[in-house]
């Protein structure tokens, strides 16, 4: 058996570096930031999501695998979108017949911040292969805008 050296300052430098990597997340940009830190195995269901600019729309894809597009709701406004559903159980088992059970099931909601308004009247979603996708137009506002500069 070997020794080890403890130290108690080794273990609050440690959490200093977890906090600091806390709030770096929380107040970074949310384009930047990794949204679904909550994980099945804590009993919350978060679809993970990709969320990207496609020139004048903003593309969201989230997986929902296990969820039937029936089961799936939607609503957009002009700065943030909503997903709820639900993952259903396929057949009840018996929890003393189980080996394993590392899937979620149950409602969830998530709410998601959009980097830019959008049109939510001309949107459009799509579900294949357990991805949802939804292509959002910018408004006009939020479209980039080239000025050219006049020489005096």
């Amino acid at each position: 058996m070997s020794i080890v050296k403890w130290s108690p300052l080794k273990e609050l430098e440690e959490m200093r570096k977890d906090m600091d990597r806390l709030f770096d997340e929380f107040f970074s940009p949310v384009t930047r930031r990794r949204i679904g830190r909550l994980k099945p195995e804590m009993g919350v269901i978060v679809p993970n999501i990709e969320m990207y600019d496609r020139k004048n729309e903003i593309v969201l894809k989230a997986e929902l695998p296990g969820v039937s597009k029936e089961n799936i709701d939607l609503t957009i406004t002009k700065d943030s979108i909503t997903l709820k559903g639900e993952v259903k159980k396929e057949e009840e088992i018996k929890e003393e017949d189980y080996y394993a059970s590392e899937r979620s099931y149950g409602s969830f909601t998530r709410t998601i911040a959009l980097p830019a308004e959008v049109d939510s009247e001309k949107s459009k979603a799509s579900f294949k292969n357990g991805v949802l996708e939804i292509v959002l137009p910018k408004r006009e506002e939020a479209k980039p805008k080239e000025i050219k500069i006049e020489v005096s």
